[in-house]
C-alpha cells in the first residue's frame, strides 16, 4: 500500500491493519475511539481505508495504544471508550512512575480475568479492579472503599451472578441503607416495594446489565434475587446467598454489626462504600469507617481501597474527584495548624 505519509513529517506513525471487520471496530461508530485519542493524548489521526496515520509529539505512544486496541479486538474483546480511556491512563501513570518497559508490546498485563454472565463478560480494567475481584472470588467477606465510579458495586454484582450463575450460591440478597443523599423526599407514595425502589435503583441497574430482563423478573418473584433496605436484614440468617451492602457510609455502627452477624453458612458477603459521601445526621458515627477500625487485619477479612485513578466513568469523573480530595486535603491542614499560623 503506498505511503500517506509526508516525508517532511518525521514524527508522524502510519499504521496498516488487514481485516476489515476489526477496523470498523477499532475506529469506532463515527471514528468516535479515534477522537477520543486524538482529544485525550493530543494528535491527530487521519483515517483511510485501513490505514490510520498519526501526527503529533505522541504520535509513537498512540502507535502502541493502536496496535493494542487492535491486538484486544483480534483476542475477541470488545474495544469501548472505557478501554480506551483506562489504558490511555494506563499509560499516563508509567510515564509519571517511570515503569513504563520499552519493549512491552503487551498494554493489558497480567493474566485475564474475566466474569462471564448472562448477558455479558465483565473485566476489571485497573490494578485494583483486579485485586477487588480476585478477593471477591476467594474470600467470604470483602469490603471495597473508594470514590465513585470506581467499579466498587458493579463488579460485586457481576461476581454475585456470576456465581449464582455456577451454583455456587443460591440466592443474591443486595441490600442499602434507605438515606436520603441531603435531600427530605418526605413519605413517598405506593406500596412497601414502591416506595425503596428510588433507593435501589443503582441495583436494579447493576443487576439488568447482568441478567436477562425477564429472568430477572421471574428470579424476584421467586426470591432468589431480593433488592431491599438493610433495616429488612434484621433478624435474618443469610445462608447459601451472596450478600451485597451498598452504600455502606450510610449505615450506622449498629446497622453494621447486625448486617455482618446475618452472615450464614456457604454465603459470601461484599461491602461496599465511600467515605467521603457520608449522609448521615451530624454527630452518627458511619458504620464502615467503625467496622474499617475494628476488622482490618482479622484473617478472612479483605480490605480493598479505589483512589481516583479507578475511575472508569467518564474522565472528568476523575478529575472532580481529586479537586475534592485536594480540598478536604487543604481544610485538614487547615484545622490542625496552630491558631497563631492560622492568623
Amino acid at each position: 500500500m503506498p505511503t500517506l505519509l509526508d516525508p517532511e513529517d518525521k514524527i508522524a506513525v502510519q499504521l496498516d491493519f488487514s481485516d476489515n471487520r476489526l477496523m470498523i471496530d477499532l475506529v469506532g461508530p463515527g471514528s468516535a475511539h479515534l477522537a477520543q485519542i486524538e482529544q485525550l493524548m493530543g494528535v491527530q489521526i487521519v483515517h483511510r481505508g485501513n490505514t490510520l496515520v498519526v501526527h503529533g509529539e505522541a504520535s509513537s505512544d498512540a502507535e502502541r495504544v493502536l496496535n493494542a486496541l487492535y491486538a484486544r479486538l483480534e483476542s475477541g474483546k470488545d474495544v469501548n471508550m472505557g478501554v480506551i480511556d483506562a489504558l490511555i491512563r494506563l499509560r499516563a501513570e508509567e510515564d509519571v512512575e517511570g515503569t513504563r518497559d520499552g519493549d512491552q508490546e503487551e498494554m493489558f498485563p497480567g493474566p485475564a480475568l474475566e466474569i462471564r454472565t448472562r448477558k455479558k463478560t465483565m473485566e476489571p480494567r485497573t490494578e485494583a479492579q483486579k485485586a477487588y475481584t480476585r478477593a471477591l472470588l476467594e474470600n467470604e467477606l470483602t469490603f471495597g472503599i473508594g470514590p465513585a465510579g470506581t467499579g466498587k458495586t458493579y463488579i460485586a454484582v457481576a461476581v454475585a451472578v456470576s456465581k449464582f450463575i455456577t451454583g455456587e450460591v443460591d440466592r443474591i440478597i443486595l441490600t442499602r441503607p434507605a438515606v436520603e443523599a441531603g435531600e427530605k423526599l418526605g413519605f413517598l407514595p405506593g406500596t412497601q416495594d414502591e416506595k425503596v425502589d428510588p433507593y435501589m435503583q443503582p441495583l436494579y441497574d447493576a443487576l439488568n446489565d447482568f441478567l436477562p430482563g425477564k429472568q430477572l423478573q421471574k428470579l424476584r418473584e421467586d426470591k432468589r434475587v431480593e433488592i431491599a433496605p438493610l433495616a429488612f436484614m434484621r433478624g435474618r440468617t443469610l445462608s447459601n446467598a451472596f450478600v451485597i451492602l451498598d452504600e455502606a457510609q450510610n449505615a450506622t455502627t449498629m446497622q453494621m454489626k447486625m448486617f455482618l452477624t446475618r452472615l450464614g453458612q456457604g454465603s459470601r458477603m461484599a461491602i461496599t462504600g465511600d467515605r467521603s459521601q457520608v449522609d448521615l445526621p451530624r454527630g452518627v458515627t458511619s458504620g464502615l469507617r467503625d467496622a474499617e477500625d475494628l476488622l482490618i487485619g482479622v484473617d478472612g477479612i479483605s480490605f480493598n481501597y479505589f483512589t481516583a485513578k479507578d475511575v472508569v466513568r467518564h474522565p472528568l469523573v476523575a478529575k472532580i474527584i481529586t479537586a475534592y480530595e485536594a480540598a478536604d486535603d487543604r481544610r485538614e491542614a487547615e484545622r490542625a495548624a496552630p491558631r497563631e499560623w492560622r492568623k
